[in-house]
């Protein structure tokens, strides 16, 4: 059965694990409650092909927590039903996993921040402008262009990142621990599913 490896899952925060040679790997912690397929989309009901599943904590009474959609090969989720579970044991150490969450909000930014300008010299004459953008519109079109640097909000924004590994599997504490940082707040819910070309 070619059933993709996914799953939905909350992010929990960064660590250090060490392998079997001593060398440090840093870590973000994912904790995957059940995941339970609500629904299941088609090319001839839907015009395309995925799988929705939903996480259920069991601290909670609730029906769930989150609801996600994977978007999949009609093959590859023949074989799933409504209220099958999806299980951590799917996955394997080594892995090759992308991961979408929605990035840390960080409000309305300067261009400093936002944009990494380097901002007006410290002296000569730049009093008031350290951190001012310079110049923004043009002598003719007088206006200013659609997608021009600007100030404004940062963040929170869905974000994918590709090519990352499972160092570590914990069934019992239901944790995956994948190498490197993953966007998002600790506490947010992550998507995680096969790196494979579809």
């Amino acid at each position: 059965m070619n059933i993709m490896k996914l799953i939905l899952g909350k992010k929990i925060g960064m660590t250090t694990i060490y392998d079997s040679e001593g060398k440090a790997q840093n870590v973000t912690l994912v904790e995957s409650d059940k995941n339970i397929v609500t629904q299941i989309r088609t090319f001839d009901k839907d015009g395309y092909s995925a799988v929705q599943v939903g996480v259920k904590s069991s601290k909670k009474n609730r029906e769930f927590d989150k609801i996600e959609e994977f978007r999949t090969k009609e093959d590859q989720i023949k074989d799933l039903k409504i209220k099958d579970e999806i299980k951590l044991e799917n996955f394997e150490v080594g892995d090759i996993v992308k991961l979408t969450g929605i990035t840390k909000g960080k409000g309305y930014q300067g261009v400093v921040k936002k944009w990494g300008f380097a901002g007006s010299p410290a002296s000569h004459g730049h009093r008031h402008d350290l951190r001012a953008p310079g110049s923004i519109g043009s002598a003719y079109p007088q206006k200013v262009f659609k997608g021009k640097k600007m100030s404004g909000r940062m963040g929170g924004n869905t974000k994918t990142i590709k090519n990352l590994k499972v160092i570590l599997i914990d069934l019992e504490k239901r944790l995956l621990a994948i190498k490197g940082a993953i966007p998002g707040n600790d506490g947010s819910f992550v998507k995680i599913w096969s790196d494979n070309k579809f």
